[in-house]
């Protein structure tokens, strides 16, 4: 469900999408608002779900992570609805897993999988993936490079009355 939003609301939204350090006085003078108004719309935004969390984006080649992986899963077609709740939590538990999706065609799931090295992602296929009950077919696609990778969304499509 929506909220209605003004620009001023998204102007707000766009700043945080670029750095929710800022202060709100930052902010606020930059929407043209003094900071308590300002301050009651992010409140406002972060009640409502808009603003869903503020965190830290970190490099993950930085810390060591120079492998991405993307994984495609296929499950058994006779498999039980059990076996998908093995999987996800299989899925919560694994912390190389970075973003799981469920889709809707010839692919279950979609994961994308951040690790050290060929070696750090083989040990998760084995004797983490693999094991699941009902995994059919396992795909493995390894990014060679980003050519772009954003949180951002796309905030001048949301209509505005």
């Amino acid at each position: 469900m929506q909220t209605d939003l003004d620009k001023t609301d998204l102007a707000i939204l766009s700043w945080l999408q670029r750095d929710s350090s800022a202060s709100v006085a930052e902010i606020a003078e930059s929407v043209g608002l003094s900071q308590s108004p300002c301050w009651r719309r992010i409140q406002r935004l972060e009640q409502t779900g808009i603003i869903s969390e503020r965190v830290a984006l970190l490099d993950r080649r930085k810390l060591g992570f120079s492998l991405q992986v993307f994984v495609q899963v296929r499950f058994a077609r006779d498999s039980a609805g059990a076996t998908l709740g093995n999987f996800e939590a299989a899925i919560h538990a694994a912390p190389e897993v970075v973003e799981c999706f469920m889709l809707m065609g010839d692919v279950d799931f979609l994961l994308r999988v951040v690790t050290r090295d060929v070696d750090s992602y083989e040990r998760f296929l084995r004797h983490t993936l693999a094991k699941v009950p009902g995994v059919r077919d396992i795909n493995s696609t390894i990014a060679l490079s980003t050519v772009k990778s954003t949180t951002a969304l796309p905030l001048e499509m949301v209509p505005v009355p």
